[in-house]
């Protein structure tokens, strides 16, 4: 260490060749050059200064720059590749510095020196100068495109520097990813309680040699931060009396975790009314710190009490993204003085639910029954009480008007507020009237601010037991919202509520998915610097100190339908750049209506239906030209099909196989080839997968050429750029939003700009082993993930791994060939051995974190995998109206007890070098 950085500041003295910071070797060095140094080590909590004076000898080029004759002059380089119209820009805490008013920002300017393009800003200051300080990206009317993510450097003038010197600062640009353990995730729960991980810089007392003239030395002074070490900077042409040059964090070996996913409706307890509640989180924790893990995964817990039934299951279709779900509501914990008669119906409803799944419907209806008592009985203790003011106050913003939502809701028995009359349109002046205290039914309007207020005692009680176990609690964020929610009653027009959010065909659903979700407008979200985003994260914060960002390809892009459709197929990516009508034309392409409506002739009406042909063209078509037709106007879209199906008069002719006729009309519906844009006739977007169609296949050989290079272009070519900057404007206001530690979804059909931005932004990103990410390997290899990621045997949209194992026999032989690297016949069920094979895999990985399902955990032992496979699934994405309702057959209780499950999970975490709660040796810094 020491002789790679004495060659390091050989080379800035004497003007070597670029050699790349601590990793130079001494043979690089010419040896001709002779200098001595002295090196001493301070430590100051997390933070390494690390001081060197090197004596120049007589051989050293002449200076080439000026120095102002009185001040100190301040030469800050940086590395950096922009694009054409982008420059950089310096902005800080002092007037020099602009005051952190980027209009009056310092502009840098780029400099060439060898491969890399290095951008240069002076600034004159006097002795005893301190500042903070930031790189900003910006266009050429300077605004900002991109910004350094942590919360900004500080700079303290060297001792010794006078007027007339000049001071180098080198740095490099700070990713995300340096700043990730600055996080809450380990600032304030797995290091709590370690020294202070923040970035600082000291002044240092810098001492010559004996003897040696100190007009004669350059002071170099590294800064490093713990705990993760990276490259440092480049060589300088100038000789400054000063260089300050500052790295990323440092730590020896990176840090791994672990931890455990389970949905919280999943979990079971004994005290719980047929469904996990928040208050079990706390049973949960305990298993996980005894198990060794650090984290525990939660699927979203926010209302979805849209439709009042079952459908309801679904956690991804928020009512509101502030208020919690009342279906984790702890009755018992409502109060100390609960009625013996109100404890009797408690037990009864407890044995009741106690079943093999969640029964939704049922559960809400006990649960709110017996709240709705409890209320009645102690309200005006509650609703006056500090504890519940404070709340209010604090959240009224968002508790107002979801308290107004649900009792409209239930008065007008639908959550579709276009159909509330004269409260369709949301104001504030008509929620103040909703919420009067002189209202009639202001009494249910104080129940749902009392269910919220317990939700969020309740949440934060478990939240802080994590905290205090060194348990990092993960949140789910969703990437849509329902459409009839409280957010697109009281914010309309931050979403477009004409279109669906879905993802395209991929290992999901071949067919793509339809969500329902209207898109967001992210023009006007960015006209008050995306303010809901950022409350919305802001309340996450309160519970929660790491989160899973849904979907994240959402925010580079979203697969975007109208909102007449229930499939995902024939979508188009919002923002893209379409193919122009002008353009096809180039191309000899001219026959829109041909390409872009569906292509149907009489020889596929026989082929789909049989002797029912003639039954289906007379109520679903017209005949445009012989053996040529077009859909009617009243079924023309998916949903009228629906609808039409379900009301005709002729109904009786397919009743018995009216999915099956569905799905062929469908099929002609989806035979395109182009997709006309709704609100701009002369766009135009290639249908996924075109060449699956008969459309496609009976066009010419010119016309199908032309199409297949469109289509590449589409899809894989000419949105990176534009994906690129989406992403760069949208997730960072995330990621600073809140000190949560970030996590992506990247699964799915992946743009090339996602990882190179997520890896920028210091976003982690997810590894399925049986979703790998390159397309020439059918099982990922978890030895050689990268670092930034989350790795996982399965998740919650696919099945279990004992479900995966057993399902294909073919691919089963397939993985124990390449995988366990045996020609031996596997066997048929997933064994314990073989589950402990693919967890110890992932535990070993490089990943940062290591989060499995509760269920491919429980697989590790014999006596837990009786249940059937099938019965593990939580969610089957092909299905937009499944019950998500499985729920863990063990109660918490009894996994507490079982001791030999946890020795065997802590063992694989402590033999894969993964960090466990209490592990002697986490969040020490290493000394050199």
């Amino acid at each position: 260490m020491l002789r790679s950085i004495s060659s390091r500041v050989s080379s800035l003295v004497f003007n070597e060749p670029p050699l790349v910071l601590y990793r130079v070797r001494v043979s690089q060095i010419d040896h001709t050059e002779q200098c001595t140094a002295s090196v001493s080590l301070f430590f100051s909590s997390s933070l390494l200064l690390i001081s060197i004076v090197t004596k120049r000898m007589d051989n050293l080029k002449s200076l080439t720059s000026k120095k102002p004759q009185h001040c100190i002059t301040l030469l800050f380089k940086i590395p950096y590749y922009t694009q054409w119209g982008q420059s950089l820009i310096l902005s800080g805490s002092t007037p020099t510095l602009g005051s952190w008013n980027l209009k009056q920002a310092l502009s840098m300017h780029p400099v060439h020196q060898g491969d890399e393009l290095m951008w240069c800003a002076r600034a004159g200051v006097t002795a005893g100068f301190t500042c903070d300080y930031k790189y900003y990206v910006v266009d050429e009317s300077r605004n900002v495109l991109r910004w350094e993510s942590e919360k900004g450097r500080k700079f303290v003038l060297p001792d010794g520097a006078k007027d007339g010197d000049l001071v180098e600062i080198h740095d490099l640009w700070q990713d995300a990813a340096e700043g990730l353990f600055l996080r809450s995730a380990f600032k304030d729960v797995i290091f709590s309680g370690s020294d202070d991980l923040e970035r600082e810089t000291h002044k240092l007392s810098i001492k010559t040699l004996d003897g040696q003239d100190q007009q004669d030395t350059v002071v170099v002074q590294f800064v490093i931060s713990c705990p993760l070490l990276n490259k440092g900077s480049n060589s300088t042409n100038d000789s400054p009396k000063f260089f300050v040059l500052s790295d990323g964090p440092f730590r020896e070996i990176p840090w791994r975790g672990s931890g455990v996913a389970v949905p919280m409706f999943s979990v079971r307890s004994e005290e719980d009314l047929g469904v996990g509640e928040f208050l079990d989180l706390k049973l949960l924790i305990d298993w996980a710190v005894n198990s060794g893990f650090h984290l525990v995964q939660l699927l979203p817990v926010n209302d979805t009490s849209v439709n009042k039934m079952w459908w309801d299951s679904y956690p991804y279709s928020s009512l509101s993204v502030f208020a919690l779900h009342p279906l984790y509501l702890r009755v018992q914990a409502l109060s100390n003085d609960i009625p013996d008669e109100i404890k009797e119906e408690i037990l009864k409803e407890k044995e009741n639910l106690n079943k093999k799944d969640v029964d939704y419907e049922a559960t809400m209806a006990a649960k709110l029954s017996i709240a709705r008592k409890i209320f009645d009985l102690e309200k005006d203790k509650i609703l006056k009480s500090s504890s519940f003011q404070k709340f209010f106050s604090e959240n009224q913003e968002w508790l107002k008007p979801y308290a107004a939502f649900c009792f409209l809701r239930d008065f007008f028995e639908t959550s579709d507020h276009s159909q509330w009359g004269r409260f369709a349109n949301f104001s504030n002046e008509k929620l103040e009237k909703l919420i009067s205290e002189e209202a009639p039914h202001h009494d249910i309007i104080c129940f749902h601010y009392y269910i919220q207020y317990h939700l969020y005692l309740q949440l934060l009680e478990s939240a802080e037991h994590a905290r205090s176990n060194k348990v990092v609690l993960k949140g789910d964020l969703p990437i849509g919202v329902d459409r009839n929610s409280v957010d697109t009653w009281v914010h309309p027009t931050l979403f477009r509520m004409n279109t669906a959010t879905g993802a395209p065909p991929d290992y999901f659903d071949k067919n793509g998915q339809n969500w329902g979700f209207p898109t967001y407008n992210w023009q006007e979200m960015a006209k008050d610097n995306y303010a809901w985003w950022r409350a919305r994260l802001t309340q996450m914060g309160k519970y929660f100190t790491a989160y899973r960002i849904d979907h994240i390809l959402g925010f580079f892009r979203i697969w975007e339908m109208p909102d007449h459709a229930t499939t995902g197929l024939l979508g188009k990516f919002r923002p893209s750049i379409p193919l122009s009508q002008e353009e096809l034309e180039r191309e000899g392409i001219w026959d829109f209506n041909r390409l872009s409506l569906p292509y149907i002739r009489q020889e596929m009406l026989t082929e789909k239906f049989g002797s029912l042909w003639t039954v289906i063209s007379t109520n679903f078509l017209n005949e445009t030209q012989p053996l040529y037709y077009e859909f009617k106007e009243d079924c023309n879209t998916e949903k009228k099909i629906i609808a039409k199906l379900k009301f005709s008069s002729d109904k009786s002719f397919w009743a018995d196989q009216e999915d099956k006729i569905k799905r062929s009309l469908f099929d002609l519906l989806q035979n395109i080839v182009l997709i006309r844009d709704p609100e701009d006739s002369h766009k135009f977007y290639p249908r996924f997968n075109l060449e699956d169609t008969s459309s496609f296949n009976d066009l010419d050989e010119h016309s199908k050429n032309v199409l297949r290079r469109l289509y590449h272009d589409y899809y894989f070519v000419r949105q990176e750029n534009l994906w690129r900057q989406n992403a760069l404007k949208t997730l960072p206001v995330l990621l600073n939003s809140s000190n949560m530690l970030a996590c992506g979804e990247d699964l799915g059909l992946i743009p090339s700009c996602v990882h190179p931005v997520m890896q920028e932004l210091g976003l982690i990103g997810l590894r399925i082993q049986r979703m790998p990410s390159e397309p020439d390997l059918e099982f990922g290899i978890p030895s050689k993930y990268s670092y930034m990621t989350v790795c996982a045997p399965s998740c919650h949209d696919c099945s279990t791994l004992r479900a995966w194992w057993e399902e294909d026999e073919e691919r089963r032989i397939r993985y124990f060939k390449t995988v366990v690297g045996s020609d031996d016949t596997p066997p048929p069920n997933c064994t314990p051995q073989i589950t402990y094979f693919v967890i110890q895999q992932h535990f070993e990985s490089p990943s940062m974190w290591a989060i499995f399902p509760l269920q491919d955990l429980l697989a590790l032992k014999e006596e837990y995998t009786s249940r059937p496979v099938s019965e593990e699934t939580i969610n089957d994405p092909t299905n937009p109206k499944h019950y998500w309702r499985f729920r863990v057959h063990v109660t918490m209780e009894t996994l507490l007890k079982d001791k030999e499950l946890q020795i065997t999970i802590k063992d694989l975490i402590r033999s894969s070098g993964r960090s466990f709660p209490g592990k002697e040796s986490e969040g020490k810094i290493v000394n050199i």
